[in-house]
């Protein structure tokens, strides 16, 4: 299987890798010292704890075929995007030539924007729903760093069809040792991500704390609920199948985390690189303002991280 990985970060990186240490025929889209680093050294995937740590799934790939721009690809049997998601605009219309040649696409982005955008300059047909489920971020250059057990890769067609295309990933995902399932309603399930990411994402990254003190004091932990319940809310108005009390579900989700851990978005406010706020706690605004769905929490966290969302540069 040839799979062209559009940002080898986090997630692209590592379940690439992955891939690739299985044997599928992976091309890294990547950039900068990152690249320049997979390309001199290869790409390590190591545990957070270091070699007293997980052990098993840390892998260095030492030949790694990686690129610095998709028209350096002459052919893929799959896309996986996985870059930031104000990237996606300028990105898609790029993949249209491997796309007419018979390419799928899917993307392992956050949040629910991301098929919506890749519509607009792709055939619907070429594109099916992905879901990440993975703690990870870039260490260093060419070193990818992920920390607990949960490694999940969850997909499938918007039809609900079981097509060859995602059985055919699918199996590559098994025999590359981490988990992977195909969704019967992948909308549903890119969507319930969505509510527990835009809770994590919005508290961790307006509070600057990880998940354990927020959800100990009544007070932050009342507002976690309230954001993930403006989701479900939005979500439901726009005929997605979520249960009403969903939110209770990801709250005691939240119960079940290390109490260290925290988001991307957190990660990236720590950095001072740019946030993917606008279509997080913002896109829930912006749609709840469209659907006339009430949204005060999103709204405040999108308005109190607006002086960070372009980074330091910004």
């Amino acid at each position: 299987m040839k799979i062209a990985v559009i940002g080898a970060g986090g997630v692209g990186g590592f379940f690439g890798a992955k891939l690739a240490a299985a044997g599928c025929d992976v091309t890294f889209v990547a950039r900068g010292n990152h690249l320049r680093a997979m390309r001199d050294h290869g790409l390590r995937i190591q545990s957070a704890r270091g070699a007293g740590g997980a052990g098993g799934d840390d892998l260095h790939l030492r030949d790694v075929r990686a690129v610095e721009d998709v028209s350096q690809i002459p052919q893929a049997d799959l896309i996986m995007i996985a870059v930031k998601l104000w990237d996606t605009e300028a990105l898609a219309p790029t993949l249209r030539r491997l796309v007419d040649g018979g390419a799928a696409v899917v993307s392992f982005q956050n949040g629910v924007h991301k098929d919506e955008i890749l519509r607009r300059h792709l055939p619907a047909e070429a594109i099916f729903g992905g879901v990440s489920y993975i703690a990870s971020v870039i260490a260093e250059p060419g070193i990818v760093e992920y920390k607990g057990a949960m490694q999940r890769l969850v997909f499938g067609e918007f039809d609900r069809s079981q097509s060859p295309r995602v059985k055919a990933f699918h199996a590559a995902c098994v025999k590359a040792g981490f988990q992977a399932d195909i969704s019967e309603d992948i909308t549903r399930a890119i969507w319930e991500k969505f509510v527990f990411l835009v809770g994590l994402s919005g508290t961790t990254s307006s509070m600057r704390q990880p998940i354990g003190p927020i959800r100990a004091n009544a007070q932050t932990r009342a507002f976690l609920h309230d954001v993930m319940r403006e989701v479900v809310a939005v979500g439901r108005a726009k005929g997605v199948a979520l249960a009403e009390s969903f939110a209770d579900d990801r709250l005691a989700f939240a119960d079940t985390l290390p109490p260290d851990m925290t988001s991307s978005m957190h990660h990236d406010l720590q950095r001072g690189n740019r946030l993917e706020v606008p279509w997080l706690s913002g896109g829930v605004a912006a749609y709840g303002s469209e659907l006339g769905v009430p949204t005060p929490c999103n709204r405040a966290i999108a308005d109190v991280l607006a002086l960070y969302a372009e980074g330091k540069r910004g």
